[in-house]
This record gives C-alpha cells, structure tokens and sequence, in this order.
C-alpha cells in the first residue's frame, strides 16, 4: 500500500483558516478603533487641564487673568511647546481662542461654535472651555 504525500493546502481548510481570521478581525476591530477616539478625548482632556493650570500661574505671577486676545500669547512662557489645539469634535485642530467678553465674573465661559477658535476663553474670570456646541463631546468638560 502506498501512501501519497500531499503538496498544498486545500480549498476547505483555506476557508476554515480565513473563516477563523474573519471572527478574530470581527471581535477585535471594535476595541482597537474605539481606542484610537478615547485616546483622542484623554489628549483634549489632558489639553484643557495644562492650560487651566497655566492660566492660573498667570494670575498668580501677575495678578490678572490673560487679557483679552492675549491667551495664547500669555501662555507661551507657562507652556513647554506650542499652544495646543484640541482632538475632538468641531473645534478639533484649531487652536485659536474665541473670547467671551461678558463681564459677569460668577458665570463660566460660553463657546460660540459660530465664531472660530477650538478654545473658549473667559477674560474676567479665567475659565476655559472646549469651544464646542452643547450635546458635543466635551461641552461638559
């Protein structure tokens, strides 16, 4: 009796390999494509809490928040780089500020999505935002 040795794979066991592939893929892809959008908001996240340090550090050594189209300015000296611009939403890669010039110091900054600036900055009081609208991810931050 003699016994052929095969060369090759076959049409069946191709298909069970890529079949095998295809569940691993399936379950795999949504972890690794969510990553990249956390990542994304941490980034933003970490952003927005250097510059809200650095705004402070300003008042403290000067006694005043940054005036008014000054922000990014003002920081240079308190940041290590270039003033960032946020990673998520509508105002993401753009790092000007728009400035909210309602003079009442009990209420926080308001965004304007209308007007340009990935940053919302407050003069009278300090706050800062993410200048994005309301239901955008980090409106709350």
């Amino acid at each position: 009796m003699k016994h052929h040795l095969r060369k090759g794979v076959s049409l069946i066991e191709m298909v069970i390999v890529i079949l095998i592939l295809g569940i691993i893929a399936a379950v795999a892809a949504p972890r690794m494509l969510g990553t990249a959008t956390t990542a994304e908001q941490n980034t933003t996240r970490q952003q927005l809490a250097v510059l809200r340090n650095a705004i402070e550090m300003y008042r403290a050594r000067s006694g005043i928040y940054p005036p008014i189209n000054s922000l990014p300015e003002a920081m240079s000296a308190m940041l290590n780089g270039p003033f960032p611009a946020p990673s998520i939403g509508s105002a993401r890669d753009d790092a000007a500020v728009y400035y909210d010039n309602d003079m009442d110091t009990t209420t926080a900054v308001t965004p304007d999505v209308a007007s340009p600036g990935g940053w919302a900055y407050k003069p009278v009081n300090g706050s800062l935002k993410i200048n994005v609208g309301v239901g955008e991810v980090g409106c709350e931050w």
